[in-house]
């Protein structure tokens, strides 16, 4: 048995954590550069507002209807994600994060009434966070994720669904007709990896709903389809074909790429962004205890903009694996001088560490002038500078070759709406008043 634990409009709910005005209001949370809507508020659903959104041809609802556009706080989001995270681990004994506003939990072997200890756990949350979240229940992670759907759906549109399965939802302990009521009034587009091409070739076969999609032969659909489909028909009739991945292993490959606020056109300002790129994915290389082997850098300009093309990408070999701030962004900034070239403006930048390794088992090169003593002094310099930036927000401490702050570099993300870090910065905790 699975559950998934989802944060309904994660992004808009951690800013109504912190700002209760918010709340019935028409919220989006907009992506880098304030550029597109990547969350919205049911009220802001309501509205039509369709994900991804461009800002600038939404701005008008702030005047007509009251929308409230705010900037992106990712370093918000992750912290909240990780509280709400720690409280979804109670709900059974294994845990899979599936992503910044989902989690898997197994629930294999637990006994007692797995509803009443969702709404439990649901409460739990929203007392400690402040974030609502939908728990769906099933046989499989397919039929869980369904279930997720199917009570955030009834509690936000009340008679779409029965009504005892919002916010809780446990198909596993419907009755058979019940079941299939539910499964049949649920669009085939609705379930876990049937995407847009799938769905509408479905929907042309004739499988119009959950229900056609559960009756049809697995073979059939895989020699009709996919593999991959095929395993979700499995799923969705009770068989597990996707195990919990409650032990992740280390990335293969780890990037930072930005778009710019403003065009960049000298090779300074090109110089500083991929030393902070290059910065911030060091970090996540040591947080994973990896050494990287290559760094790959590139630029490029915007494929909307009038004006000249540019594209390029060039991978830098490092002497040995590396997790070193200093050798990463040395690297980095090598092989922007090496793609750089006057007369583009360019509008996004970023930097890849390839051939990764771990930590602790490499092949070091022969080097007899060098006895690795000033790679071990800076493997502690490395773990201090992680300690204070971890302690006081990160860019505390970093390397010159960044530039100076966020705020005045001409190349940092726009973002004109962002909320304070109430959670991670001291400076911005909020202020209770009696």
């Amino acid at each position: 048995m699975y559950a998934l634990v989802d944060g309904n409009n994660f992004y808009v709910s951690c800013e109504r954590a912190f700002r209760p005005s918010l709340n019935g209001r028409p919220v989006v949370v907009l992506s880098n550069n304030d550029g597109c809507a990547v969350a919205r508020s049911n009220e802001a659903k309501a509205l039509g507002i369709a994900m991804g959104a461009p800002w600038f041809q939404i701005r008008h609802l702030e005047e007509t209807a009251g929308l409230v556009g705010l900037s992106a706080n990712f370093v918000l989001y992750g912290d909240m994600s990780d509280r709400v995270m720690s409280l979804a681990a109670g709900l059974g004994p294994t845990q899979e994060i599936y992503s910044i506003d989902e989690s898997f939990i197994g629930m294999h072997g637990m006994r007692g009434d797995l509803v009443k200890r969702s709404h439990a756990v649901r409460a739990r949350i929203l007392q400690w966070t402040g974030i609502p979240c939908g728990i769906g229940i099933g046989a499989t992670k397919t039929l869980a994720k369904l279930a997720n759907h199917i009570a955030k759906t009834a509690e936000r549109k009340p008679g779409s669904y029965p009504a005892e399965l919002a916010q809780v939802c446990n198909l596993a302990a419907l009755p058979a007709q019940d079941l299939d009521d539910v499964l049949r009034g649920t669009a085939v587009t609705e379930v876990w990896g049937v995407g847009r091409r799938i769905g509408a070739q479905l929907v042309e076969a004739g499988v119009c709903n959950v229900l056609d999609l559960v009756r049809m032969d697995p073979a059939t659909v895989r020699r009709r389809w996919n593999v991959v489909l095929e395993r979700t028909v499995r799923e969705l009739q009770g068989m597990p074909c996707f195990p919990l991945d409650d032990a992740p292993g280390p990335k293969k490959q780890i990037a930072c790429t930005r778009s710019f606020g403003n065009p960049v056109t000298d090779l300074q300002p090109l110089l500083q962004a991929v030393s902070e790129f290059a910065t911030r994915a060091a970090e996540k290389l040591r947080e994973q205890g990896s050494l990287a082997g290559q760094l790959l850098v590139f630029a490029h300009t915007s494929p909307f903009r009038p004006g000249p093309r540019f594209s390029r990408s060039l991978v830098v070999p490092l002497r040995r694996p590396t997790a070193d701030t200093r050798e990463l962004v040395t690297a980095a900034a090598k092989g922007a001088r090496r793609i750089y070239e006057p007369g583009y403006q360019l509008s996004k930048a970023g930097v890849m560490l390839l051939d990764l390794q771990a930590g602790n088992v490499h092949q070091s090169e022969l080097d007899l002038e060098d006895d690795g003593s000033s790679d071990r002094d800076r493997s502690r310099l490395m773990a201090a500078m992680d300690a204070v930036n971890d302690r006081y927000g990160q860019g505390t401490l970093h390397v010159g070759a960044t530039g100076a702050t966020q705020h005045t570099r001409d190349w940092g993300m726009k973002q004109e709406r962002q909320t304070p870090r109430y959670t991670t910065r001291w400076e911005d905790i909020p202020i209770a008043r009696t």
